[in-house]
């Protein structure tokens, strides 16, 4: 599927043009039923666009956002009803609140992973929605009543014509920041974590971290909507915030399109219009009253995810070629360098591994092996499959904890740190199974690669003000692309790439981060001949200006002739370490790897 930020809307008029409308529409002779219907399309599409953030992109599902809706709706409601505080106050104090108990909970449960995330989101969905109505001073079940309207300038907005416009201003508003936060240094590192941390966390990026952020923002989004509920329903209950609630705003933002912000509005246009025809339609063709739309909703669900996973939109996204993102950086503001690290003096002692090991139980995968790399050298690591050659770039790069030894980078001990603050150190990486975001371009994912050398943050990219950096970003990461012989393929979505040039796009990424050393896990797999050539030729360059390389390879003819020294593994151990020659004559490495003479 397309990046979010691609393939939104059709052309770039249409979001002026569907804003308008909406705005207009009370202003048009329509029946008030449509107003109402409008009103709850836009507060159902506040908390299903949070959705589509955590769970569509970030790939965190939550059966509990009713929950984050309730949390906005009282919190503004007993302020008005019990203290007479005007719903704006009711407002600021709703987000607040929904932000402090969505860190709390984000703290505890973000951290999870599997079937276990959505089972503890369930878990403090109930939890919040059984203390709402059990809470006396909330009126228990009965909920409180009498809740006032919201006033604007000394106008009544009411709770129809007039507070149409600011409950779409607001869902408006808040789909435009979450395009500009997904097309952005922040928005690329809430996108990579669909694919799982290892690369994310390889190029700085705190995972956790941007968990929280997805989290946060989507439990801001529904607490909005509840704030706006409350003062359009003029009474709220626990009953509108149950979980049964917020597995209905997830059945919206996956109809729709869970990977698409014009999706949540989708979704939750078809989910409201359909559920009202059909409390209708059912009870005539059946003969009896009933919930039966939700039997339908069911059978709905389970068709959609069968023949179309990504949803409603996906179908309005086809009427529409995908949009190619302008290369601003070639025009006259052009792009300011990304700032460098020091470069290492070549011959200077660059990495120094001291017998590390690593257990998984009784077996020994890595056993007290030790070698070091200077300034300048191209390094190889070759040994038979299992010899434990990427589980020791795993303990070099902090992916897997050291059971015993120590590695040293440029003199300060790294063993023991995690994946992205040896990042920070200058270790860059590819991996032996590629790990690139398909449904990013190839230039969005090297420019992933210079997340350390930026600073933007989410408020920054929500605003448009982190557009000088963006720009810096994408030029270099065509420089990388245009280093391998890629600066072509940019635009492609990088999972419609074959295996071999998506291994480029990876060492492209990894040369973004502006490394010191640079770890290449099997970078000529799935290269052709002339490819494997221009490979070769890329690292010479890399070599020659003063980037060192630790390389895993099986091909033999590629390592043999790019090499300065090779460190032969066994069986977990390190067999022998010498020159490519050396290595060649070695009667000890042909039996054990390539293989002996008859």
């Amino acid at each position: 599927m397309p990046p979010v930020t691609r393939r939104a809307l059709p052309t770039r008029w249409a979001f002026p043009a569907f804003a308008l409308f909406m705005l207009v529409l009370p202003l048009l002779p329509v029946p008030d039923f449509w107003i109402t219907q409008s009103n709850y399309i836009g507060l159902y599409s506040l908390v299903a666009l949070g959705l589509v953030l955590l769970t569509g992109v970030g790939g965190l599902t939550s059966f509990g956002q009713a929950a984050f809706v309730g949390v906005g709706a009282y919190t503004s409601a007993y302020l008005a009803t019990a203290h007479a505080v005007s719903p704006w106050i009711g407002l600021v104090v709703g987000v607040v609140l929904a932000v402090v108990v969505a860190l709390v909970l984000g703290a505890i449960t973000l951290r999870m992973s599997g079937h276990y995330l959505p089972l503890a989101t369930i878990a403090w969905g109930l939890a919040l929605n059984y203390t709402m109505g059990n809470m006396g001073w909330l009126g228990k079940y009965d909920g409180l009543q009498g809740v006032p309207t919201i006033g604007l300038f000394g106008v009544d907005l009411g709770t129809g014509r007039g507070l149409h416009d600011l409950i779409w201003a607001v869902a408006l508003v808040a789909a435009l920041a979450v395009i500009r936060l997904l097309d952005s240094r922040p928005g690329r590192a809430i996108r990579s974590l669909k694919s799982g941390s290892m690369m994310a966390e390889a190029m700085g990026i705190s995972t956790f971290r941007y968990k929280l952020t997805a989290f946060v923002i989507a439990a801001v989004l529904a607490a909005l909507s509840g704030w706006l509920f409350a003062h359009f329903q003029r009474s709220v209950n626990p009953t509108p915030f149950s979980i049964a609630k917020g597995i209905e705003y997830l059945f919206m933002a996956v109809l729709g399109g869970i990977g698409n912000v014009w999706g949540a509005f989708l979704g939750s246009a078809v989910v409201r219009i359909v559920e009202d025809q059909l409390q209708v339609l059912l009870p005539r063709l059946i003969g009896t009253s009933g919930n039966f739309e939700v039997i339908v909703f069911g059978i709905v669900l389970v068709v959609v995810l069968k023949y179309a996973p990504e949803g409603l939109w996906a179908f309005v996204g086809r009427l529409a070629p995908p949009a190619r993102r302008v290369p601003d950086w070639h025009g006259p503001q052009g792009a300011a360098a990304l700032p460098t690290r020091g470069k290492p003096a070549r011959g200077e002692l660059l990495l120094d591994v001291q017998a590390v090991r690593k257990q998984f139980g009784g077996l020994v995968a890595v056993n007290d092996v030790s070698f070091q790399i200077r300034a300048g050298d191209i390094v190889g690591l070759i040994g038979p499959n299992g010899a434990g050659k990427s589980t020791t770039f795993n303990l070099i790069t902090g992916v897997l904890a050291l059971s015993g030894g120590g590695v040293a980078f440029r003199g300060e001990p790294v063993g023991g740190l995690p994946s992205r603050q040896i990042a920070r150190r200058g270790i860059s990486r590819t991996f032996q199974h590629v790990k690139l975001v398909p449904e990013m371009t190839v230039l969005e994912n090297v420019a992933l690669g210079g997340y350390l050398r930026s600073r933007a943050g989410t408020l920054r990219a929500m605003l448009r003000l982190d557009r000088a950096e963006e720009r810096a970003l994408f030029a270099e990461a065509e420089r990388q692309l245009a280093r391998i012989g890629m600066a072509d393929k940019m635009h492609e979505l990088a999972g419609n790439l074959a295996l071999g040039p998506q291994r480029l796009v990876e060492i492209a990424r990894a040369l973004a981060t502006d490394p010191a050393l640079l770890l290449l896990d099997e970078p000529a797999a799935g290269l052709r001949h002339k490819e494997k050539a221009a490979l070769g030729d890329v690292l010479r360059q890399l070599k020659a200006e003063g980037l060192s390389i630790l390389l895993v390879e099986h091909d033999m003819d590629f390592v043999m002739g790019l090499t300065d020294r090779i460190v032969v593994m066994e069986f977990g151990t390190r067999l022998m370490e010498g020159t490519p020659a050396e290595v060649q004559a070695s009667p000890q490495v042909r039996a054990a790897y390539l293989g002996t003479e008859h």
